[in-house]
């Protein structure tokens, strides 16, 4: 699945609409999926700090960078 576009997965956080700390809500999101489901994470930065928690989680990620200021993360299970 491309992480280019929004479009088709289970859920999706955009973390720069976020007031605060988006880690609670990026939780809830990948852990309301199901085994064949997909979430997509929004950010304007690399959420580097992110990857060895969904790592540990038993989750897998792709990353890609949209722009300067947007990447974009598919999470699903391992």
């Amino acid at each position: 699945m491309s992480v280019d576009s929004a479009d088709g997965y289970a859920q999706t956080v955009d973390a720069r609409a976020i007031d605060g700390e988006p880690f609670s809500d990026i939780m809830a999101a990948i852990n309301s999926l199901g085994d064949e489901e997909t979430a997509l994470l929004i950010n304007s930065f690399e959420p580097k700090p992110l990857y060895p928690v969904l790592s540990r989680k038993g989750y897998e990620y792709d990353t890609t960078q949209i722009d300067d200021d947007e990447w974009r993360v598919a999470i699903s299970h391992a």
